[in-house]
Parts: C-alpha cells; sequence; structure tokens
C-alpha cells in the first residue's frame, strides 16, 4: 500500500536548510517528498548558501501554486543549475562511485594560485541569471506566505547578516552562496559580503524569535562526524573548510542546549525566552553514509545525473522520516540535540 498522508493533518513546522553546493541537491529531493504529501505546513525557514536557494524556490513557487508550484519552482532552479555546467563534471566508475572530472579538478587547483578577481574579472556567475531569470523578488517580499530568513557573512568582520522576507533579492541569494575563492564578494550597500556558511550554517534563532511554531525540522549535509583521521594536504583542507562552515551552527546548537537544561535546572522563575526556548521540538533529516562517502569536489559537480541522485536520496530519507516520525510533530522531539555536538558518535 502506498504511504500517503491525510492533508489535513498538515504539522506546522519550520526548516533550517544548511548549505553545501550541489549537495543540497539532497535537500531539494527531502522538500519534494515533503511537499507532496502535503505532510507539513511551513511557517518559516532560515537556508545559507544551497539552503537560501531552496527557501526561496520553495517560498516563490509556494506563492505562485502552492504544494505544487513548490515542487515546480525547485524542480525548474535545479534543473537550470544543471544545463548551466559547461561541461561534464563527473563519471561513474566500474564499481560505481564518483569520479570527478579531470577539467573540473584542473579548474580547482587555479583557485590555490589566482583569485576570482583575477580568474573571472567580469565575475560572470550562471547562478546570477538563474534567479534572476526565475524569481520575481518585488511580489516575493510582499505576498510571500513563508517567513524567509537569509544568512551572509560581512567579510570584513566576519558578522553575521541575517536577511528577512522583505529585504530579499539576487544579491542577497548571491551573498549567501560567495564562496570568496570561486566567487567576487557581493557589495550591497557599499559593505562586502560571503557565504553565510561562516557564521550561520543555518542560523536557528530567528526560528524561535519570528515565528509561532515550537518544531524546528534541520535538513542537514554536514554528518556531525566528518569521518577519519585527515592525513593528505587535500584531506586536511577538506575538514578545515567542512569544521569551519558547521561550527556556528554547532555553537549555537549547543548554547540552546545548555540554555534549555539551565532553565530546567533553576528554581528562579522563567522569562519569556526560557519558555521560548523550553517549548522548542527539534526534528532533523540528513544524509547517510552514501554521500558522506562522496569526495568534497563532489560539492561542485552540477551534473543532471548526479543532483538527480542526490534527489532521490533526499526523497528516500524524508520518507523514511516522515514514517517513524511524523505523529511527533506538535507533540515532542524526535531529535536529541545534543547529538549534534557530541566528540564522538552515541
Amino acid at each position: 500500500m502506498a504511504f500517503r498522508f491525510v492533508r489535513k493533518q498538515r504539522g506546522r513546522i519550520n526548516l533550517a536548510l544548511q548549505g553545501g553546493g550541489a549537495h543540497g541537491a539532497f535537500t531539494w529531493g527531502v522538500l519534494d517528498y515533503l511537499l507532496e504529501h502535503g505532510a507539513l505546513d511551513i511557517e518559516g525557514i532560515s537556508g545559507t548558501s544551497a539552503g537560501a536557494m531552496n527557501a526561496v524556490a520553495v517560498a516563490h513557487g509556494f506563492m505562485e501554486n502552492s504544494y505544487d508550484g513548490a515542487r515546480e519552482t525547485l524542480s525548474l532552479f535545479w534543473g537550470r543549475v544543471a544545463s548551466s555546467s559547461p561541461f561534464k563534471m563527473a563519471s561513474r566508475t566500474s564499481d560505481d562511485s564518483l569520479l570527478v572530472s579531470p577539467a573540473l579538478t584542473l579548474m580547482m587547483s587555479f583557485t590555490h594560485y589566482f583569485s576570482p578577481y583575477q580568474l573571472n574579472p567580469l565575475e560572470l556567475n550562471p547562478l546570477r541569471d538563474i534567479v534572476t531569470s526565475l524569481y520575481d523578488f518585488d511580489k516575493l517580499a510582499h505576498q510571500s506566505p513563508i517567513k524567509l530568513f537569509i544568512a551572509t557573512t560581512h567579510a570584513n568582520s566576519g558578522h553575521l547578516r541575517l536577511f528577512q522576507t522583505h529585504e530579499i533579492n539576487a544579491d542577497v541569494l548571491m551573498a549567501s552562496a560567495c564562496l570568496p575563492a570561486l566567487h567576487h564578494s557581493v557589495e550591497m550597500d557599499g559593505e562586502p559580503y560571503w557565504d553565510g556558511g561562516y557564521s550561520a550554517n543555518p542560523a536557528i534563532f530567528p526560528l524561535y524569535y519570528h515565528c509561532q511554531s515550537p518544531d524546528i525540522l534541520l535538513i542537514l549535509l554536514t554528518p556531525a562526524i566528518l569521518g577519519s583521521n585527515p592525513i593528505t594536504a587535500d584531506e586536511i583542507k577538506t575538514r578545515a573548510m567542512d569544521i569551519a562552515f558547521n561550527a556556528a551552527f554547532l555553537r549555537e546548537m549547543r548554547s540552546i542546549d545548555e540554555a534549555r537544561q539551565f532553565a530546567t535546572r533553576t528554581w528562579l522563575p522563567k522569562g519569556p525566552l526560557e519558555r521560548n526556548l523550553l517549548r522548542l521540538r527539534f526534528h532533523m533529516i540528513s544524509p547517510d553514509e552514501r554521500m558522506h562517502a562522496m569526495p568534497s569536489a563532489t560539492r561542485m559537480v552540477a551534473d543532471r545525473d548526479f543532483l538527480h541522485l542526490l534527489r532521490d536520496m533526499g526523497r528516500e530519507q524524508a520518507q523514511n522520516w516522515l514514517q517513524q516520525h511524523r505523529r511527533r510533530i506538535g507533540r515532542e522531539s524526535s531529535l536529541d540535540i545534543g547529538q549534534l555536538f557530541r566528540c564522538h558518535p552515541a
């Protein structure tokens, strides 16, 4: 029997979407499955980098045609990302593992020696063309049915700059996904901005300060345990980047966990913040070992087959999660957030 949901049983929820380049197609798959089954009523979305792209696609599509519109817009966005690839970026080996193309490897090696201001002085960026052609940002600012929170990083201070629904435009999306080794910084009001992952990947606090639903679904791309000890120069560089892009998120989750524990132990009267934190219910969908085993360079692979593979993995994980935890929405957490920042696997 097919696994279906009755739409009147939707649970109201907020989403937190991590960034991770092309791996964001996994999040596309998760969202596609959730939207297809109409199981959740989305109040707000906090997103960074690829998570920001997915967030705006959902909100804009929902604004145009509810659940079906959100699914269609996600598909259009990732389809155009695949079409923008100038060459084949990966191939399958005989044992069905993924091999990054020599051309992509060569292109990435240039970033060790040249800045994007040298390699791409005109800042040609197909992603900007995609978002400007897909989205009516003025309409989104005034009519979005979903609250949006997009993270960027101020390049001269490292501070988080969070943009809300009425402020979001193409520059904000480009800034949220701006890897400084690949792209020029994005200037807004005379200030330079980089990828939001450096300061929040993603930001959680706006979902409990500005939204009513206490349920927060984390859709993550980076595992809590990053693997075995890195040995080679490339492994060390990759691990350092993974840690940098996950650090702010883990710090925020630890702060939430410790504040909640303190609030339960103290005999002092609880203020609005303590009551708000204690009512939060956390949930999580993340990839399994198949994606964690992929080379870090696959985050740059925009081939259609690869993106569809990640989408299908996301749909599978979303189905598994709904089967196990759907009834907990609105009732209790399905995630012990402490497991996110333990040093060793449980």
